[in-house]
């Protein structure tokens, strides 16, 4: 099974409608996801984080760079396209960021994927106040079990 096969599995048994926050993880093909949840049902989550952490070696010539275009082009399930923001290859970190957020009224929220040399990528989302000068602020975000396994997948590679 993939790693998205896996973790779809992993959290479709989870019990549902539970209120968290829950823990799970499931490793598969070189990779270990594990989701911070604070609530799950048959379907979905309200998810505070996703990390995925490589336990096999990267590829020969891998770099972080070439992962977060790698990501960019393939994550696509998500409210907003993902788009490199930046590549720090002196402290072999990448981030990258909604190509535009989603605006609700006053509040602006984006999804944020920080990859860490070729073997850990974090998935959070933000939100704050369209003034400026606010801080933004970690939110949970719901995602389908299904829409969760295709995201591992796609940042795995």
């Amino acid at each position: 099974m993939t790693l998205g096969e896996t973790l779809h599995k992993s959290l479709s048994d989870w019990p549902a409608n539970t209120d968290g926050p829950h823990e799970r993880t499931a490793t598969a093909d070189g990779w270990t996801a594990k989701v911070k949840a604070a609530a799950i049902d048959s379907v979905g989550s309200r998810l505070h984080e996703l990390e995925l952490t490589r336990t096999a070696p990267a590829p020969d010539g891998a770099s972080v760079g070439g992962w977060a275009d790698g990501v960019a082009k393939r994550v696509s399930g998500l409210l907003e396209r993902l788009k490199v923001h930046e590549v720090d290859a002196t402290h072999d970190r990448a981030v990258l960021r909604s190509d535009g957020p989603t605006v609700k009224g006053d509040v602006a929220g984006y999804y944020e994927v920080v990859l860490t040399g070729t073997d850990r990528a974090t998935v959070n989302r933000y939100q704050a106040d369209r003034a400026a000068g606010t801080k933004r602020e970690q939110v949970p975000f719901t995602l389908t079990h299904e829409t969760t396994a295709k995201l591992a997948d796609d940042i795995a590679g």
